[in-house]
Formats: structure tokens, sequence, C-alpha cells
């Protein structure tokens, strides 16, 4: 009942008609619908976690398993996750939570604002008890997303403390595709990249990135723009960026997914992850009373 009061309380106080809602998700958590002319999409308060957009009158972008696990204190499987303040397991602490901690906390919703045809949701997160078991440091998170002909993600981290601190962030996007085995990734040939898959090894990028295997690379120094290119869905997504300059491609292959209960049989052919990212050594610093801003901005074209 708590719940749905809550959501109640959240569509009077920002939902626009006919164009966003406040809603109960599944698992009955609250998440805000988009329903404009120019796209759909959802946004989960659990995360912060968008897990639809649809721009007219292209198919969804994003991929979400059918056996994602809607329950607080679980990450969602798909869409596009939020990783901080580290990236994978935390250095020295088996026990942390993998790629930190606020993608399964329940963020705040601050605004909607519907402007042209674009919509764009705000939310917001910080330090508690909680957080700082964890990560002993004052900050705030602000996310700005803009569902509309384009999708961009915008996140800031303020540090509202009084020591500098340093930290990894991640946009996770799983984009949708007909069959991973065909797709390609442009926009990386010669970058440096490190192999999770083979043991952090150093390579370089030879070409289109082609998924052929199990597939975990941190592509070093990558401020620009890539391009999926799906035959099997017939489209190009673009991925522009600012204040990135890591980029992470990752899709399980079959062995792999079979050991991750939450995805489901097969699945892991129609996604792959192409994230937006400062991690390893391209880790961010922010003094105090600073802040950091990163972007992520999706297109999709007709290929």
């Amino acid at each position: 009942m708590e719940n749905t009061a809550s959501i109640t309380e959240l569509e009077r106080r920002f939902g626009i008609p006919r164009i966003a809602q406040v809603v109960a998700g599944y698992g009955g958590l609250p998440k805000v619908r988009i329903t404009s002319p120019a796209a759909g999409g959802e946004m989960y308060l659990h995360g912060a976690h968008v897990t639809s957009w649809r721009p007219a009158p292209a198919e969804e972008v994003l991929f979400l398993s059918s056996k994602s696990r809607w329950q607080d204190g679980i990450a969602i499987r798909g869409g596009v996750p939020i990783c901080f303040p580290w990236f994978g397991d935390k250095a020295g602490d088996p026990k942390a939570p993998a790629h930190g901690f606020v993608r399964t906390k329940s963020w705040q919703l601050d605004s909607i604002a519907h402007s042209g045809d674009a919509v764009t949701v705000s939310m917001s997160t910080g330090s508690e008890e909680g957080t700082m078991q964890w990560w002993p440091y004052d900050f705030r998170l602000n996310y700005h997303v803009t569902f509309g002909a384009e999708l961009s993600l915008e996140l800031e981290v303020h540090n509202i403390g009084t020591a500098p601190f340093h930290f990894e962030e991640a946009l996770h996007a799983y984009h949708r595709v007909g069959d991973v085995r065909v797709a390609r990734v442009k926009g990386l040939d010669g970058v440096h990249y490190l192999d999770k898959a083979d043991k952090y090894r150093e390579k370089v990028q030879q070409g289109e990135v082609v998924i052929a295997s199990e597939t975990d690379r941190v592509y070093l120094s990558t401020p620009g723009s890539l391009e999926l290119h799906d035959p099997a869905l017939r489209r190009r997504v673009s991925v522009a960026k600012e204040n990135s300059l890591t980029t992470v491609v990752w899709n399980p292959w079959a062995d792999k997914a079979k050991e991750m209960v939450d995805l489901g049989d097969n699945e892991w052919t129609r996604m792959l992850c192409i994230e937006t990212s400062n991690v390893l050594g391209y880790a961010v610093e922010v003094a105090p009373g600073q802040k950091h801003r990163m972007k992520a901005v999706l297109r999709v074209a007709a290929l």
C-alpha cells in the first residue's frame, strides 16, 4: 500500500497528461513512462534505470532480459544501469556490491519537463549511512535523461564533502540487436584495449569490433563517437560521448550466459553492451565543491 500511495503522489506532482506518467512497473516498482509523439520510454526510480527507448517510428533500441529480477537491492538486467563509484568488483573488498551501489538504490524523482518533442526526466541520489559503509565520501548524483528523437543520458557527480575523491563511472547500456554474431562496432580501429577475458592483456583493435566469443574489453582513450551496425535489424545506432575516455564492449557469449540466472535462454545473442565510461586508469578525481559531468547521446538511423 505504501508503494502505491507514493506512486499516486508522484504522479500527482510530476505527471504530464498524454506525455509522461508515474506508474507501477514490474515488481510494483515505480517508473516514469514516456508516451510522447516523438518517443516512448521507461525509467525506474530503482537505480534511475532507463529500461526502454523507442524513438518514433523505430523499434525498441535497448535490450531488457525476460528473466530480470524486479526487487529492491537487486540490479535490473538490461537497459542502462549506472555503475558508480567503482566498476566491476571493488579492489580489496570482495564483499562490496559489483559495479557500486547506486544501480540498486532507490533514487529521488526531481522533475519531468516537456520541451518541444522531448521529455527530460531528472533524478538524484546521494551519500547516506548505507553508502558510507562502502565508500566514505559525501556526494550527490544528478541524472538527466531526455527521451526524444535521440536519447540523452547526462550524469553529474558532485563532491559535497571536504576531501577530494576518485571514482569510476559507466553508463552500462545494453543495446538490443537482431544477432550479436553479425553486429559490428565501428570507430575503434587502432585503439588500445584491455582484454578482461584474457587476463587484462593489452591489445590493439584491428578494424571493426566483431563478437565471436566472450567479449569483455575496456577501450582506452576513446573520447570520440562510435557506431553499432546491426544488419539483422537493418539499423545503425550512433553513440556520441562527452567527458568519457573509456568505452567498454561486453557480451557474455553462450557459456557464461548460462551461468546468469537473470538472463533468458539464448538472450545473449540479442544484446551488446557499449558503455560510456571512465574506468581503471581513467578514474576521475573531483575536488571538494566541484563536479564532473559525463554524457552519452544515442541516435538511430536506417542501415
